[in-house]
């Protein structure tokens, strides 16, 4: 698996300068054919745009939504991703005592916002093919790794040939267990201390549905 490159001058001008930089240091997939760019929305998708333009690859969304805990929402017991994915935390579902019943209502709940959330990205594009493709999963950033430890999951399901982990800016803690989850991961910082994803960017303001189904639809066929 390649090193991260250390990013260690300013914090990023933004999502989009995060992306170019990051596509320069994905430049070695450019061009490849089945290649696939999927970003998790909302934020992972400015990044991921400049990162499908610099490999010339389309661009599609991930989404993917954590299950957490009833009373502890930041605590996931599991999450829910595309192709009727569920991935369950058995040992936090057990050590909080949580009933079965109510597991499977928290799920098909999340996945029910997860799919209008899909369709509202989309907005009627359709989806990009995944089995026998490399994917190049972006994020603009990682805090716990939550959410790609089971984009990862789902991603396996849905038989994708490779798959490479990508984002600015990734946690040490983090960095690890991912890289052994992944085929390759590339970042460009890896602090030792970590607070959140927004310290490392100057401009870190939200990021709209507009904006989403904006970039999505510029890229969501080979360039």
């Amino acid at each position: 698996m390649t090193e991260p490159q250390e990013h260690n001058i300013l914090p990023f001008r933004d999502r989009a300068e995060a992306g170019r930089m990051l596509g320069s240091a994905l430049s070695a997939y450019a061009g490849q054919p089945d290649l696939l760019v999927l970003a998790l929305p909302r934020g992972g998708v400015p990044v991921g745009y400049e990162v499908a333009r610099a490999l010339g690859a389309p661009l599609d969304i991930f989404v993917v939504r954590k299950l957490g805990v009833p009373g502890n929402a930041e605590l996931a017991m599991g999450a829910v991703g595309p192709g009727g994915v569920c991935i369950l935390r058995e040992e936090i579902i057990t050590e909080v005592g949580i009933p079965t019943d109510r597991v499977a209502a928290i799920a098909a709940h999340e996945e029910e916002t997860r799919r209008e959330s899909e369709a509202l990205y989309r907005h009627n594009l359709p989806a990009q093919a995944i089995a026998g493709v490399t994917v190049v999963l972006v994020d603009d950033g990682i805090a716990t790794g939550a959410t790609l430890r089971a984009a990862i999951a789902a991603l396996r399901r849905l038989q994708a040939r490779r798959i490479v982990v990508a984002a600015p800016v990734v946690p040490a803690s983090a960095r690890h267990e991912l890289e052994a989850l992944a085929d390759q991961m590339v970042c460009l910082a890896v602090p030792e201390i970590f607070f959140t994803v927004g310290q490392w960017y100057v401009n870190f303001e939200q990021v709209s549905d507009e904006k989403v189904v904006a970039l999505l639809e510029q890229l969501s066929t080979t360039v």
